[in-house]
């Protein structure tokens, strides 16, 4: 079982969502001090806007990238929260700073900044910071994309993509007749298995197709305790996410958000709670 707390540079095809990156070792020191100050985001003209952030069309749909095209990330274990990536990690996914401007397309709303431990100021985009990847040698260059299945570019909305057609997945917490239970980002359900005791999942072919894997990449959303969110390999080399050391499932016979017909079937499939805890009740 791993936390999710790699600043990897590997594939998106990589097996573990904590991956020793590629190009640079991993360093993640947690910031100490946040600002709250919302950064300058006065529209500028083209020969102002050398910090600006625009929108550009990619692959995966309209992005965020720099006023010369360079192309910026978001780093999943940053939890829309401080920075978490310094040293080499830093190195391999360099800031983006504040001052900076908003062009046409973005949401000015969503530009804060977040202080570093150096006191320098990055950008944050939905509480998201934002970062360059070394690597990428062209405006538009997009070679950060799912890099150990932790980086990911944003779109104007502030929503981290996988592809043009899918987000992140992001955990959040939703009110259910067991109290608050957690679920995926459209409230549909997630349960545990109680044979997993807590470790790499035991859930296989027919057991799989009735009850689909909850599938890395994701983040913490509302209330939920991100020093809880793991990851676990499948036996397919897919990564499975993991809370309080429970690998998460869907329901195939959960029809919309918020059902709960797969509590307590078999007296082996529950609900889990925002605090770790099962709901067995």
């Amino acid at each position: 079982m791993t936390a999710i707390t790699a600043c990897g540079t590997s594939t998106s095809s990589d097996s573990t969502v904590a991956t020793v990156p590629v190009d640079a070792p991993t360093t993640t020191t947690q910031a100490t001090t946040t600002s709250t100050t919302v950064a300058d985001t006065t529209t500028t003209s083209a020969a102002e806007a050398k910090n600006a952030l625009t929108v550009v069309e990619s692959e995966f749909g309209q992005i965020l990238a720099d006023a010369d095209g360079y192309t910026l990330y978001m780093f999943v274990p940053d939890n829309r929260s401080d920075s978490v990536c310094y040293g080499d990690c830093e190195a391999a996914w360099p800031v983006f700073y504040s001052p900076t401007t908003s062009a046409d397309g973005v949401d000015a709303s969503l530009i804060a900044s977040t202080e570093r431990t150096d006191a320098t100021s990055q950008v944050t985009y939905s509480g998201w910071p934002l970062y360059y990847f070394a690597n990428d040698e062209a405006p538009g260059d997009t070679n950060g994309q799912g890099r150990g299945l932790v980086w990911y570019v944003v779109n104007p909305d502030g929503v981290p993509l996988v592809t043009a057609e899918k987000a992140v997945n992001q955990l959040t917490v939703i009110e259910s007749s067991f109290g608050p239970i957690l679920a995926d980002e459209t409230g549909n359900v997630l349960y545990v298995f109680l044979p997993d005791e807590q470790s790499d999942s035991t859930c296989y072919d027919d057991c799989e197709a009735a009850w689909p894997t909850f599938l890395a990449p994701a983040y913490a959303g509302n209330d939920v305790d991100a020093s809880l969110v793991e990851s676990t390999e499948r036996t397919d080399a897919t990564v499975q996410i993991a809370y309080n050391g429970w690998p998460l499932y869907y329901f195939a016979n959960d029809e919309a958000p918020g059902d709960t017909n797969g509590q307590g079937r078999g007296d082996v499939w529950y609900v889990i709670g925002p605090d770790g805890e099962v709901i067995e009740g």
